[in-house]
């Protein structure tokens, strides 16, 4: 079985020396994603619902490249700075957006910082090519 590296080819992909995922058979791994646009600047600072929404769209890009949908999703794990009560119930009200229904197995993980200091979560996310049926 060959491993395949993900990247979206965008500005701040060619900087990181990392693959924004990787896929094995019918599988993919994705990178913990953030509210960065294509040339790398941070999105919303200060807003939690602009980020998350960022960071899903990323997974959702990158899952993309391998013919998966957010449907294909069946693992994320979340990375929150200031896990507030009003935090987690924007961050998951944004999650509810992308995931409907039949949501993935979640973990939410609160965090000291991200690796830049405006950014205020990190999603990172496992999928398998199919899970989500013919609709996905």
């Amino acid at each position: 079985m060959n491993k395949e590296m993900i990247h979206r080819e965008t500005a701040w992909d060619q900087k990181m020396h990392y693959s924004q995922g990787v896929k094995i058979g019918p599988t993919i791994y994705v990178s913990g994603q953030v509210a960065l646009d294509d040339d790398g600047h941070v999105i919303g600072p200060g807003d939690i619902a602009v980020q998350t929404r960022r960071a899903l769209e990323n997974i959702r890009a990158v899952l993309a490249k391998k013919g998966a949908t957010m449907r294909d999703v069946v693992k994320v794990t979340s990375f929150l700075v200031q896990r507030t009560a009003g935090m987690v119930s924007t961050y998951d009200s944004v999650f509810g957006e992308f995931f409907p229904s039949d949501c993935p197995a979640s973990t939410l993980v609160e965090v000291k910082s991200l690796v830049l200091r405006d950014l205020l979560v990190e999603i990172e996310a496992i999928a398998v090519v199919g899970a989500g049926g013919d609709d996905a």
